[in-house]
């Protein structure tokens, strides 16, 4: 699991589907809400070892083009986020 220098607690909206917080659709970053562009990635770590709790990763573009990590600590029920770069556009 990621140290907690990298990331830190947040709030987040998701879509619920199939199920609980499928997906994230809007995230607070610095006091700020920001609703995600796109998900550029997704993949999840744990679940095979029972010591090991699933985490979910979304690798996210926020509106204003900013990146961003979203983790969701199933066992915790609990978001954390970590900014990363500006995407740039590819030609």
């Amino acid at each position: 699991m990621p140290s907690k220098k990298e990331f830190e607690k947040t709030q987040v909206e998701c879509r619920n589907g199939h199920k609980v917080n499928e997906y994230p659709v809007a995230f607070v970053y610095q006091g700020a809400r920001l609703e995600v562009a796109e998900i550029v990635d997704r993949w999840y770590e744990g679940g095979i070892d029972p010591e090991q709790p699933v985490i979910d990763y979304f690798r996210v573009r926020s509106e204003d083009g900013r990146a961003f990590i979203l983790m969701y600590a199933g066992h915790l029920d609990q978001w954390f986020i970590r900014g990363i770069t500006v995407f740039t556009a590819f030609t």
